[in-house]
């Protein structure tokens, strides 16, 4: 039996159930993602550092903003809090400053495996992926020719921040790490970040692999949209079978502690990516949802685990802004068809050639008078379809919300139908 099956016996020794296992998770998985088993049941929910760190008493970048809710302090160097859905910044500090992001990294190297496997496809793990990391850190121990399916690595992955799957996943999908690096800074790109570098993925140390909490914030709404991805971001435990090399159960948990049920459980928490190395500090993205509200959360920088200060930003994004429905009209008709017009173009000018697929609304400060938002639009040009009109809207300068409108074919819809008689 090799040693890395030895470790694994003895990982599992003591997890004689599963409620044995949500009770008290192993302790080298919890200070791999910075959080001892000293913290785990025995501190108050989010715990704080005494003294503060000297990023607390940075103010947040958005307090500058006129009329904007005052952000709470928080532990961390840099933070973004976003509304998914209307693309709302509703607390930015340091959100452009380059950081390590240790293993929230994995976020963007789940998605690429969504995005580019079958769920059912083997992963079989070479002994490069198996032995290419730190010892101590984040592992399954899966060993050189194990077996997983592509669902089983990715649960790895996003569950127990297992760094020898994600260099698995990234030979599954490229063909080697190097190759997929290279995909991970391209979608980054795609996705629109604009100052971040990854140079692996699973975001062990190194210096030329950091981003921000602003791309981080891109990425991880980007990973939200897909559906399998979320299946992952939200799952909170999972079992591995006995593979072809180890025959006992693996039983995975997820690390994010503000899930409910867990020690630091905030009321909406439904997934989100752990981190934390020496060098980074603790590093955590987090998604809650009440009612049709979902918020994202990033620190990076921060300590024990970032609990404290994403609590604080829930609380501050949940009690300081509310969503509300523009209520454009989908389909506008600006006036009634003269009978002399009635086989005419329609689009000169006094009808409204674009239309809406979908609601528009904007997350605000609440009891805003939305009627007093500033709008902006813009015309852009559709490889693949019609000219889109890019509607954006501002709160004394600050993006709440957006709309997209596409231009309607002219023949199909903008030619007066005949009238009877």
């Amino acid at each position: 039996m090799s040693k890395k099956n030895n470790y694994m016996k003895k990982f599992l020794c003591g997890f004689l159930s599963l409620s044995l296992l949500l009770a008290q998770p192993f302790a080298a998985y919890a200070e791999a993602e910075g959080a001892s088993t000293a913290d785990s049941g025995t501190l108050s929910p989010t715990p704080t550092p005494d003294p503060h760190t000297e990023a607390y008493y940075q103010p947040a970048d958005t307090d500058s903003i006129p009329g904007w809710p005052q952000g709470p302090q928080i532990e961390a160097q840099s933070a973004v809090l976003m509304d998914v859905y209307t693309d709302a910044i509703l607390y930015s500090k340091n959100a452009d400053q380059q950081l390590y992001p240790a293993s929230i990294t994995k976020i963007l190297t789940a998605l690429l495996g969504c995005e580019n496997l079958g769920m059912k496809e083997k992963v079989e793990v070479s002994q490069e992926a198996a032995y290419g990391i730190e010892p101590g850190s984040s592992s399954i121990y899966a060993d050189t020719g194990e077996i997983f399916t592509v669902q089983q690595s990715l649960m790895a992955i996003m569950l127990e921040s297992a760094n020898e799957m994600s260099l698995a996943i990234a030979e599954k999908v490229s063909g080697s790490t190097k190759k997929f690096v290279e995909l991970m800074n391209e979608r980054a790109r795609q996705i629109g970040c604009t100052n971040t570098h990854f140079n692996n993925p699973n975001g062990l140390p190194d210096e030329t692999h950091v981003t921000t909490a602003n791309d981080m914030a891109k990425i991880s709404k980007a990973a939200w949209f897909n559906p399998l991805f979320r299946k992952f971001v939200t799952k909170d435990l999972f079992e591995i079978p006995p593979t072809n090399v180890f025959k006992e159960t693996r039983y995975l948990l997820n690390h994010h502690k503000m899930m409910a049920g867990r020690d630091y459980a905030y009321d909406g928490v439904v997934g989100g990516k752990t981190g934390y190395t020496e060098a980074s500090g603790s590093t955590l993205v987090t998604y809650a949802k009440r009612g049709d509200t979902i918020l994202l959360v990033v620190v990076m920088g921060s300590v024990n685990g970032g609990w404290s200060d994403t609590a604080a930003l829930l609380d501050y994004g949940f009690g300081s802004f509310e969503r509300v429905n523009m209520k454009v009209d989908k389909n506008p008709v600006p006036k009634q068809t003269l009978p002399s017009e009635k086989y005419l173009l329609t689009n000169g000018g006094n009808t409204y050639p674009f239309y809406y697929t979908r609601g528009v609304y904007v997350t605000v400060p609440v009891g805003t008078d939305v009627n007093n938002l500033e709008k902006r639009q813009s015309l852009r040009s559709n490889s693949v379809g019609p000219l889109i009109l890019d509607s954006q809207y501002y709160y004394n300068g600050q993006m709440v919300g957006w709309g997209m409108q596409y231009e309607r074919p002219i023949l199909s819809t903008l030619l007066t139908t005949p009238q009877a008689g």
